[in-house]
């Protein structure tokens, strides 16, 4: 079975023989009395990746923006949703409007619908907490950064930001020879942004494969949430074995990172074009979650089952906005261009067997495509 379902961006998967060894998973203490000596070292790594005056860790972004919007809050504040923003932050929204929080939401990535809202609330004198992912996995877009954050200046606000979906893919100066950029940083990198204004919540556990996530930002506002986060106090940090993993990623990614980035993406533009090849097309641009265009006479559910019998693993899901079911492939940087290659040959497969007209009539593995290897 060729696996599409897993978000392992760069392929980093971390055996437990690869790691540091550890005498215990956890100190037994919340991280609120003690931080283990791998944590504090790692945060600043991570700080550094990040182009933060400081960052802290958490056992997940769960945690995480379960705090964060109640530290917020010991200002007088407001939150702006962007309706791209995941489920996880909406969830520490959700909270924080169950406690008085007002909450607004405006169309994804649409700065002007935003800017209105400001503009009708400002009579309030409630500071802008806007909210945002920094990159939609759907369409592969990234998020207007700097739209966001010129506003939320102007009223005093401060920009938050789900990366992690970018985070280990996207970095700074991105061009043609290397689409996602260098370094691995995440969108704000990937767009040229530093600001005190923005606070940045990842999870590692996709394009670094490490179960941990990470606040970033201004010194001040991490320092709060050092302070303030409930679930410092209450909840389990995370373990030596997490933390050991995100050590390993940071020095792959620091050796390497840039060679499996370039990797990812040839395999990305070759699943592209061996689908324009058979007639079929993905959006999400070049990120590596590649969504099949609807396919006439093909539905998403069949699709699915009749990969399965021919080895193919994708991943069956519901789109966010219409709710219907669609089909998505995760590529990474541990596949093959073989694994591309079948995947391409069990598509125009299946659609041959439907009876669904396509551009050729012969498999992938049949062509040759101008991909470089």
């Amino acid at each position: 079975m060729i696996d599409f379902t897993s978000a392992l961006y760069l392929g980093m998967r971390h055996a437990h023989w690869a790691l540091p060894p550890w005498l215990r998973l956890t100190t037994g203490r919340p991280a609120a009395l003690e931080e283990p000596p791998e944590a504090n070292r790692l945060s600043q790594d991570i700080a550094r990746l990040l182009r933060c005056e400081r960052a802290i860790l958490a056992p997940s972004t769960l945690h995480l923006f379960w705090d964060l919007f109640d530290v917020l809050a010991s200002r007088r504040i407001a939150i702006y949703v962007d309706a791209g923003t995941y489920t996880i932050a909406r969830w520490g929204i959700e909270r924080a409007n169950a406690k008085g929080i007002p909450v607004a939401e405006f169309p994804e990535h649409d700065p002007d619908s935003l800017e209105a809202l400001l503009r009708r609330d400002r009579a309030g004198g409630r500071h802008p907490v806007v909210v945002t992912d920094g990159l939609c996995a759907e369409t592969g877009r990234t998020a207007p950064l700097a739209d966001y954050l010129a506003l939320v200046r102007k009223n005093g606000g401060r920009l938050v930001i789900d990366d992690t979906q970018a985070l280990g893919v996207l970095g700074g100066d991105p061009s043609d020879d290397a689409p996602y950029g260098h370094g691995g940083g995440g969108t704000p990198a990937w767009r040229g942004i530093e600001a005190p204004e923005l606070i940045t919540g990842s999870s590692l556990a996709k394009g670094f494969g490490a179960p941990l996530a990470v606040i970033a930002g201004a010194a001040t506002v991490i320092s709060n949430f050092e302070s303030l986060g409930a679930t410092r106090i209450h909840c389990s940090p995370p373990s030596l074995a997490s933390i050991g993993a995100a050590q390993r990623a940071l020095a792959i990614n620091n050796r390497e990172g840039d060679v499996l980035r370039a990797r990812l993406a040839k395999l990305v533009r070759h699943f592209k074009a061996g689908l324009r090849r058979v007639g079929l097309s993905a959006q999400g641009g070049l990120f590596p979650i590649q969504t099949l265009k609807a396919i006439e006479g093909v539905e998403p559910e069949a699709l699915h089952r009749r990969l399965l019998d021919l080895g193919i693993g994708a991943l069956l899901h519901r789109s966010r906005s219409s709710r219907r079911p669609i089909l998505s492939f995760l590529i990474t940087a541990a596949h093959t261009r073989a694994d591309i290659g079948r995947c391409i040959d069990a598509l125009w497969q299946v659609c041959a067997l439907r009876g669904v007209r396509r551009e050729i009539d012969q498999p992938m593995s049949t062509q040759m495509l101008s991909i470089p290897a």
